[in-house]
């Protein structure tokens, strides 16, 4: 006969399959949802090279540039709680999530793509920052899909995973930027267009990998125990 595990052994094993799950679990909001997160697209685009842009693609001049750049970050200001408390208020999570991507979506290609001073200033900005405040309901969905003994490790896994891409995707950004402008000083709005077109299908593709999420919201879970009690 085998030799039965010590129940150090037996703990070490459950705290590792814990762990194992939860990076599963984080890894796949990270897909689902990081590429709304802040320090993903609209840091890399905005709070690296938003007044960079805005003054060689656009014309503005710096100051104007540092003000309109400024508004993403008051947009969250806005966005975070007030999406939370929707989120609250509907009892279920993706449809806020997807809601505030779709907005993201429309802002950053506009931004790319639209022509300028269309829109009365800063509106962009705000909306963007505001729309990108869902990106911290995945971590209540995170926290709402593991057990409540694991959640901090659960957040503690999608922050790791967000700042890594963060710290690593940043400089890829950059150096697409630079090949795109031939490494002129001064960039076109053309360079910009090309080096920072993914971001719009990150954004896409967080929305068709959050229509596959499981809902973890209140509502849903209301629903689950009263279906157990009318069963006979």
């Amino acid at each position: 006969m085998s030799a039965r595990p010590s129940p150090r052994a037996r703990m070490r094993l459950m705290i590792t399959l814990a762990v194992l799950a939860v990076l599963a679990a984080a890894s796949w909001m990270v897909l689902s949802t990081g590429s709304l997160f802040p320090p993903r697209t609209v840091v890399i685009f905005d709070m690296i090279w938003g007044v960079r842009f805005l003054q060689e693609a656009r014309g503005y001049d710096y100051a104007s540039a540092v003000l309109r750049s400024a508004t993403v970050p008051l947009g969250w200001i806005i966005g975070c709680p007030l999406l939370g408390f929707v989120s609250d208020r509907l009892g279920r999570r993706k449809p806020v999530i997807i809601g505030g991507a779709l907005v993201l979506l429309a802002c950053l290609a506009w931004i790319l793509h639209g022509p300028a001073d269309v829109f009365r200033p800063y509106v962009l900005g705000i909306v963007a920052g505001l729309a990108s405040g869902a990106a911290m309901l995945p971590y209540t969905v995170i926290k709402e899909a593991n057990p409540p003994e694991m959640s901090g490790t659960a957040t503690g896994v999608v922050i790791f995973l967000n700042f890594t891409f963060s710290a690593l995707l940043g400089p890829v950004f950059g150096w697409i930027l630079l090949r795109a402008g031939g490494g002129s000083d001064r960039m076109q709005i053309e360079h910009y267009q090309t080096a920072f077109e993914p971001l719009l299908y990150g954004v896409g593709l967080a929305i068709v990998l959050t229509l596959l999420l499981k809902e973890t919201g209140p509502a849903v879970r209301r629903a689950v125990p009263m279906a157990t009690q009318e069963e006979p």
